[in-house]
């Protein structure tokens, strides 16, 4: 549905993305995510026809963005960090004004208008003027400007940001909602939202893709799990020199209360066998995948001159 190749943006001398290749599949969300200053909103802005690339290929929904853009921008809805709204008008104005550049037929606007609002949890705020909202509800109001055309595109960049955490479960499950009726690109600082939401992630740094793939893969590929084991009433120390004779078995780590185990393949079958064989009542034995947090840190720490 989204397919980025080679992307290349130069601002003069400053190159703000090089080789920038990913693709979104259709109903999938994909998490696009990177330091401030990496090229996240560059990328986006390109995708949406905003901005031309220097070099490379984007298409979207199965238009060229460079040599049909107009089709492109039919087709995508888009959420820049900062909502583009007129403070003077009023909620439902504005969203009707926004339906009506989109395209929306004049029978399905005042429809339209009114459903996006009760999604984004606007309903009844249709007569209030945009420059008395919060920040909070501005970003309602700008979610509400993506949606009003029904695009199967969405770019989303910071949906959450100014919302209270209440507010951002919402917008979280509302997002959630959208996949498979629409493809979805979401940037965001707030990993964890990108956990809930992603199966897959792209993080771009300085300029160029430093990690990409299903969520799984890009966590591991700033550290392999681990395996933390607790036995009752056994000295990690003597619980470390059990385990480590284990063949399957690559390092041994003794804490004060567990023992960390690494290994290639997951050992908890064989780890389970030695302390049952042993007689010893084993209280814990868990895998730790690191979070999309450690592995962003990971990455682009090691990304890093």
């Amino acid at each position: 549905m989204v397919e980025a190749r080679q992307l290349t943006k130069r601002f003069g001398p400053l190159t703000a993305i090089e080789q920038v290749s990913f693709s979104v599949n259709r109903g999938e969300i994909l998490g696009f995510i990177g330091p401030n200053g990496a090229g996240k909103t560059t990328t986006m802005r390109i995708l949406t026809g905003f901005l031309p690339a220097t070099e490379g290929q984007a298409v979207v929904a199965g238009y060229d963005v460079f040599e049909d853009p107009m089709e492109v921008k039919r087709r995508v809805g888009y959420l820049p960090e900062t909502p583009p709204l007129y403070r003077e008008l009023t909620v439902g104005d504005y969203l009707g004004f926004v339906a009506e550049l989109r395209g929306v037929p004049r029978a399905e606007r005042l429809r339209r208008t009114g459903d996006v609002m009760e999604r984004v949890g606007l309903r009844g705020w249709e007569r209030r003027i945009l420059g008395s909202l919060s920040k909070g509800y501005r970003q309602r109001v700008g979610l509400a400007q993506a949606l009003i055309h029904n695009p199967p595109v969405l770019i989303l960049d910071e949906p959450t940001s100014g919302l209270d955490p209440a507010q951002n479960v919402g917008v979280r499950e509302l997002i959630a909602s959208l996949a498979g009726d629409h493809t979805v690109i979401l940037s965001t600082h707030i990993l964890r939202e990108v956990e809930a939401l992603c199966s897959r992630v792209v993080l771009i740094n300085r300029g160029r893709i430093a990690a990409a793939g299903p969520m799984d893969e890009v966590r591991a590929s700033a550290a392999p799990p681990h395996y933390r084991v607790v036995v009752e009433h056994i000295p990690p120390q003597e619980l470390a020199a059990a385990l480590g004779a284990l063949d399957v078995v690559d390092q041994v780590e003794p804490l004060e209360d567990a023992v960390i185990v690494r290994a290639q393949a997951d050992p908890r079958p064989a780890i389970a066998g030695a302390i049952v064989a042993r007689g010893w009542p084993l209280v814990t034995l868990e895998r730790h995948v690191p979070t999309l947090e450690e592995a962003f840190i990971a990455i682009v720490g090691r990304e890093d001159p």
